[in-house]
This record gives C-alpha cells, sequence and structure tokens, in this order.
C-alpha cells in the first residue's frame, strides 16, 4: 500500500516537472513572430526624443569593434536572440571609419576625427591633411591652424571636467588623439623619436605639460615606461618589443605630481587595486593611474595572474566618482583598447571576452550614474574606431556554440570554424604542400576552438592582423541622442556631441527643438481645445 503512494506521489511529481518544462518551451511559430515584432514596433513608437542640452558625455569607444565583433560577443554572452546593453538604446548609426589618405583607417586617424570633428592621414594625431607622417613643421608654430583641438579642449574651456580611462597605454593613439599633436603615433616618448624631431614633443610630455591633458581630472590605464625609465619591470607582465621606453631621465609621473602639489591641488597617484579602493573620491580632484609598464592584462589574464591590476569596470566607475562632482559637467572617454589587441593576434574568444566586459562596464557606468541622479542630464554614446576582419561563416544550427565547428568543407572536405579572420596573424600553420596540392588544416587538430589561447585560422597569413574597413555602430541615449540616426562621417562624433552640449563651434548655437512626437502631441491638443471651442 505504501509502495503504491509513493509510487503516485514519485508520478504526480514527474508530470509536475513535465509541465514546468513545457511551459518554458517557446515555439517560434507565426504567432510568436508577429508577437515579437510588434512589441518591436510598440518601443519604436515610444522612443522619447530628449531634446535637453547634455550636462555630462561618456564616450565608449570599442577598439577594433566591428559589426561582426558585436554581433558574434551577443551570442556568446546571450545568445542569438538575447542583445547586449548598449544594444538597447534607443538610437542608432552607422559610421563610415575611412581617412583622408586610406580606405581602412588605423586608430590614430579615426580616434582623431571622433575628437576633432576633422579627418586625417593615416597614422597622424591632431593635425590636418597639411601633415604627414614624421613631419615636423608643426612642432615650430604652436598657432598653426593646422592644430587641432579636441572635444576635451572645448569641454575645458566650457568650465567641464575632462578625463579618459583604458586599458591600452594612456599614450596609445585613442587616448592620445584627446590631447597631443603628433605626426606619427609612435612618437609616445622621446626615444621613438628621430633626430629631426628635436623640437617636437612626444606624446608623454604632451600630457602632462600641456593644455588639455595637463587639466584631466582623470587618467588611467597603462604605459608607465614611457613616463620613467626606471619604472622596476613586473616579472609577471610580457611587455611589448614596440614599448616605448623613456631615455632622458625625466620622470614624469613625478613632474605630474609637483605640478599638482605647487598648485594646491588635491590628487593622487594610483598603481593597483588597493589604491583605488583607497581613494577617497569625494575629496579628490585630479587622478593618475598607470597601472602597467605597458598595455594592461586582458580580462582573462587579469582574473588568472594579476588581481592586483584593475578591471576597466572598476577603473570607470572609478573615474564617474571623481569626475562628477563638476556642477557644469563632465566629458569622459572610456576605452576598451584590448578588443583590437585580440584581434590582431586572431584570438577571437579573447576579443569577444574584452567586448563582454567592455559591454559590463558600460552596464555598471549606467546603473552609477543613475545612483547618482545624472543619468537624465547624460549623453551616453557607444562606438568602435575600427572594424577587424573577423568573419561568421557556415550555416551553424542555432544554439550553436559560436566558438565552434560550423561545418565540413564541400571543396577541402575539412572543417571550419564559424568564426574566422580573412587575413591576420597565424599562429599555426594554415596550409601544407601536399606534392601539387596546398591542403588547409583541420582546425580542431592543434587545440579545443573553445579555449582562451585558440588562434582561429585565417584565409591569407599576415605578421599581424589588420583592421577591417566596414562602417562601424554608434548607439546613443540620454540627450540629444537621437543625433545619432543614419550613416555619418565618423567626424559627425565630435560634431553631434559638441552641439549636444554646447561646447566648442556650438557653444553659441541655440538648440533647435524640431521633434515630431512632441508637435504631434501640440496639434492634437490645440486641435482639441479648438474643437470645444466651436462646440460652445
Amino acid at each position: 500500500m505504501m509502495g503504491r503512494r509513493r509510487l503516485e506521489l514519485l508520478v504526480a511529481m514527474l508530470a509536475l516537472i513535465n509541465c514546468r518544462t513545457a511551459a518554458k518551451i517557446i515555439v517560434e511559430d507565426k504567432e510568436y513572430w508577429t508577437s515579437l515584432g510588434r512589441a518591436e514596433l510598440d518601443e519604436a513608437l515610444n522612443v522619447v526624443i530628449n531634446n535637453k542640452v547634455a550636462k555630462n558625455v561618456i564616450l565608449f569607444i570599442g577598439d577594433g569593434m566591428g559589426p561582426n565583433t558585436v554581433t558574434a560577443s551577443r551570442i556568446y554572452k546571450n545568445g542569438e536572440k538575447g542583445r547586449l546593453t548598449f544594444e538597447k538604446f534607443p538610437h542608432l548609426g552607422l559610421l563610415k571609419t575611412y581617412s583622408v589618405n586610406k580606405q581602412v583607417p588605423d586608430a590614430a586617424s579615426s580616434a582623431t576625427a571622433m575628437f576633432t570633428g576633422v579627418k586625417v592621414n593615416q597614422r597622424i594625431i591632431g593635425l590636418d591633411i597639411n601633415h604627414n607622417i614624421n613631419d615636423t613643421s608643426y612642432c615650430e608654430n604652436a598657432n598653426s591652424e593646422s592644430r587641432l583641438e579636441s572635444l576635451a579642449t572645448w569641454a575645458q574651456d566650457a568650465g567641464k571636467s575632462t578625463g579618459f580611462v583604458t586599458n591600452s597605454r594612456i599614450t596609445d593613439a585613442t587616448p592620445a588623439a584627446l590631447y597631443a599633436r603628433a605626426s606619427n603615433r609612435k612618437w609616445e616618448c622621446n626615444t621613438a623619436m628621430p633626430m629631426s624631431a628635436f623640437n617636437c614633443k612626444d606624446i608623454a610630455r604632451q600630457l602632462i605639460e600641456d593644455r588639455p591633458g595637463r587639466n584631466f581630472k582623470v587618467i588611467m590605464g597603462g604605459g608607465k615606461k614611457s613616463f620613467e625609465a626606471n619604472s622596476p619591470p613586473n616579472p609577471k607582465e610580457t611587455v611589448e618589443k614596440s614599448l616605448c621606453v623613456r631615455s632622458d631621465r625625466r620622470d614624469l609621473i613625478r613632474e605630474w605630481i609637483d605640478d599638482k602639489q605647487s598648485n594646491n591641488l588635491s590628487h593622487q597617484f594610483l598603481t593597483n587595486v588597493h589604491d583605488i579602493k583607497s581613494l577617497d573620491t569625494e575629496q579628490t580632484e585630479y587622478v593618475l593611474g598607470i597601472f602597467a609598464n605597458g598595455t594592461m592584462p586582458m580580462e582573462y589574464t587579469r582574473n588568472k595572474k594579476f588581481l592586483e591590476t584593475p578591471s576597466l569596470e572598476m577603473m570607470t566607475e572609478t573615474a564617474i566618482k571623481v569626475i562628477s562632482k563638476n556642477e557644469n559637467g563632465f566629458f569622459l572617454m572610456v576605452e576598451n583598447g584590448l578588443i583590437d589587441a585580440a584581434h590582431h593576434l586572431s584570438m577571437a574568444r579573447l576579443a569577444l571576452d574584452e567586448t563582454v566586459e567592455f559591454d559590463k562596464t558600460i552596464s555598471t557606468s549606467i546603473k552609477l550614474l543613475k545612483q547618482l541622479n545624472m543619468l537624465d542630464d547624460t549623453l551616453i554614446i557607444v562606438t568602435s574606431d575600427h572594424a577587424n576582419t573577423l568573419s561568421i561563416n557556415g550555416y551553424p544550427k542555432r544554439g550553436n556554440n559560436i566558438l565552434d565547428v560550423a561545418g565540413t568543407s564541400e571543396s577541402d572536405y575539412v572543417k571550419y570554424t564559424t568564426l574566422t579572420y580573412s587575413i591576420g596573424y597565424a599562429k599555426y600553420p594554415v596550409y601544407r604542400r601536399s606534392g601539387s596540392l596546398v591542403i588547409r588544416q583541420d582546425p580542431t587538430a592543434v587545440s579545443s576552438t573553445s579555449s582562451h589561447d585558440y588562434a582561429q585560422q585565417v584565409g591569407i597569413p599576415e605578421e599581424t592582423g589588420v583592421h577591417g574597413g566596414s562602417d562601424v555602430a554608434v548607439y546613443a541615449k540620454g540627450p540629444m541622442g537621437h543625433l545619432f540616426h543614419s550613416i555619418h562621417e565618423q567626424n559627425y562624433v565630435a560634431h553631434a556631441i559638441a552641439y549636444a552640449t554646447k561646447i566648442g563651434l556650438y557653444r553659441s548655437e541655440p538648440v533647435q527643438n524640431h521633434s515630431y512626437t512632441h508637435f504631434s502631441n501640440i496639434y492634437l491638443i490645440c486641435t482639441f481645445i479648438l474643437t470645444l471651442f466651436c462646440l460652445n
């Protein structure tokens, strides 16, 4: 008798589990897709156009975060139907990334376009079309009109606090375009400069000595060797061969500290996570944080070996707390430079991890702004400087691991992965000769395609990865976010931000409050009132 009751109880429990499981199954039939389409339409119809002047701006730049990187990261994190945080922003456009003299840009020319509103030649920072690589004429004329001003200068002129965060070097091309002028992006310190450039300042000196760099309230990233030659080596750290190591015996970090002390300005120099956690953000006005001799470690490596090094999320959260105390507002640039670094190694999983970390940083920043009651006054923009050559291939099944095999080629009968690179660095030989034939190698033979140290196959091997020339997306929310709405030239970013905040070229320009949504509402109200008058 007891056994029968237990059996009935077991059957009832199994039935309950099956019912719950069945309830979770979503059938993607006609009704499902119609409902989803209506929901998206309702979302679009209810977008609110915010015509307020933006008090604050945060410009997030995912270096090398092209369209395929965003798609692959979305699937990697949330599945095909998911969305990243910034993909939920109401306003979206595309940016054309070519530079003045190249179809496919580098970070120097593309960042200069975004920060100054002027497109320039490849590898040039903060100088217009009149300057080519290694030109030194601009150094002798500080007032030359070919020297471009950036959003940082415009924001400082308007009384706003400014700063930037990067997990690359603070003298690397993207952050350098905020504050420097250089006819070669490699001139990060004195050692990289030719004798002919004796009248020119290296990028590190410009950050510490000149405006707008010396006025930044927050500077965080890597690249300590370009500021002081005697910085002790970190045995855990792999220092890049191309790292610019200062050789003039100057200690620019000490000079930054001395400048702040002599002007009686509250300041802190940070080198690790402990320093950040101990920082009094309410009482500190200026922060210089340099956390690596070269480029900072990727998130996967940081979590394993460099826990004393802050994440991009931690640096950004701290930067917002420091920079947001100004009643006039702030301008902050946040770059994840390691997305591109991973792509240059043809290591897709690392690139996706960095993109997910970038998205997490954006999400945390939005939550913090909400806590500080600043979200409604802040224009948030997410974009990239350029794309890369990552491809999403074949016809893998829904739900397939984005890092896994997509299928087998019907031409060479060898497997291929969903993600590959059309051209780039080949960690392993992609092809081998067999008599008169060239045979592609099995991409699964070397290691698991899902491992962090796996490098995707490339169609054309190169010494390093190269950039892609496709348009990149720009996502926006907040005041004037609707200014990003179409296919734009990349230099439009600076113009849109300047107009939204009333700085720079647009500081005296009145707001053109055109809103079809608002017009429609006013028209309906007026019509209703006139109708009442007529009825009376």
